[in-house]
């Protein structure tokens, strides 16, 4: 299984997002748009965005924000959908945002995905070493 954020697990993703065809994204996370800096990944530094609900490699050149944060934080974060986690690493000083703040709070109160959101959730998962 390849690990979460490696080059292998995108590739991946890919595919397995191309097989299952369009899938609807909640209105509030239609438009954010974050880059993501992860530091501490086994494959060295991440650099990815976050645009219309998707991961995506590479950073947006006009994203608002960008948050920096270690590989375990943006796992707890991402993939283990523990948003408290993130909090108490944010509080700590473990992960860094510039730019605009407010799109860290849309991303909180983006909603419940969708039953073909979270059948796209359970698929990466099975594929996916944390």
């Amino acid at each position: 299984m390849p690990q979460f954020l490696s080059e292998s697990w995108f590739s991946e993703v890919e595919r397995i997002r191309a097989e299952m065809g369009e899938i609807p994204v909640p209105g509030a996370l239609k438009s954010i748009r974050l880059n993501v800096v992860v530091t501490e990944h086994p494959e060295g530094e991440k650099r990815l965005h976050v645009a219309g609900g998707d991961f995506a490699r590479g950073l947006l050149d006009d994203a608002p924000t960008k948050i920096t944060v270690p590989f375990p934080v943006a796992t707890a974060i991402f993939f283990d959908e523990t948003q408290q986690a993130g909090i108490q690493a944010f509080m700590s000083g473990q992960v860094k945002i510039e730019g605009d703040i407010s799109v860290m709070m849309q991303l909180q109160g983006a909603g419940t995905p969708g039953q073909e959101a979270q059948a796209l959730r359970k698929r990466i998962r099975e594929i996916t070493e944390a």
